[in-house]
């Protein structure tokens, strides 16, 4: 059997130590490293070798490559996978800028309505990320004061709430001491009970009284309006009857007479005054049988 733990190696007579050699640091070949890593497909692609589509979250053994390249003193960073079908070589690199993944080669990313249809291709001005900035603010300021404004809706609502709650153990204490003051004058529990049964009972009849009255009040207003209505239907229709009855009066009389009225003369003597004589009888008229007679053809 080996040892556990081993303490003395092995050197093989052939072995010589001259021949180990180090290479100094400032003589090694410099340039990017890459380091194997183990990832998912940030976005979803089409190979453009052979098309095979590659669906995000597609696991890979990738090489991280470290680039010259930094936004914002921030590193960026290389990935090279390979296609599943054809084995070509894809590229994508980080974009801390629109914290996203661009990629370079090897394949085209597909289509995300989520995303801005221009892609990748966007610069942003500096005026253009200043008015971008100053209108977050703005939407982040509008936001705090609607929030505000909730705040104080809801710290008046619980103020109002508080108030009620207060109100109604006024009442409670000062039932309770009501109770204590009718215990001490000698008067039980079931006294003071009755008691404040007796004062909701009035205050329950004293409010059916008002509700009565009011309704009283109303059922003779409407009383007095109904007799002032048919007053004034009484009233019309008595003079539409006068005005009837004036147009037939005016109706029955003659119709007014233009001629000229004689009068007579009055005599200051009596002597004077002609007596009239009596009227004479008019003539009888002539028998027409005597005519007849003496024009007829028996003679």
């Amino acid at each position: 059997m080996s040892e556990r733990k081993v303490l003395s190696k092995y050197y093989p007579p052939e072995f010589d130590p001259s021949k180990l050699t180090r290479t100094p640091r400032h003589l090694r070949p410099s340039g990017p490293k890459l380091i194997k890593v183990r990832l998912m497909a940030p976005f979803s692609m089409k190979c453009t070798s052979c098309g095979e589509y590659i669906y995000k979250g597609r696991k890979f053994n990738a090489q991280k490559e470290t680039t010259d390249q930094k936004y914002l003193n921030i590193s960026i960073f290389r990935f090279y996978i390979k296609c599943t079908r054809c084995s070509g070589e894809i590229t994508f690199k980080t974009d801390p800028k629109n914290m996203d993944y661009t990629c370079e080669r090897g394949a085209k990313r597909n289509f995300e309505i989520w995303r801005d249809g221009k892609g990748d291709e966007i610069d942003e001005t500096d005026e253009e990320r200043l008015d971008r900035l100053q209108r977050e603010e703005a939407e982040a300021e509008e936001m705090e004061e609607r929030n505000a404004m909730a705040e104080l809706e809801q710290k008046m609502e619980d103020s109002k709430r508080e108030m009620k709650i207060a109100d109604a153990l006024d009442e409670i204490r000062t039932r309770n001491a009501r109770i204590e003051r009718g215990e001490k004058g000698g008067l039980g529990v079931e006294e003071a009970l009755a008691g404040v049964r007796d004062q909701v009972e009035e205050e329950r009849l004293r409010a059916e009284r008002e509700d009565e009255e009011m309704a009283r009040m109303a059922f003779e207003e409407g009383n007095r309006e109904k007799v002032l209505l048919e007053e004034l239907d009484e009233e019309k229709l008595n003079g539409s009857n006068g005005m009837a009855r004036g147009e037939a009066d005016r109706a029955a009389m003659p119709p007014p007479s233009f001629d000229r009225v004689k009068k007579a003369r009055k005599v200051m003597v009596p002597a004077l005054v002609k007596k009239a004589e009596p009227s004479k009888p008019p003539p009888a008229p002539a028998s027409s049988l005597g005519l007849i007679d003496y024009a007829s053809d028996s003679d």
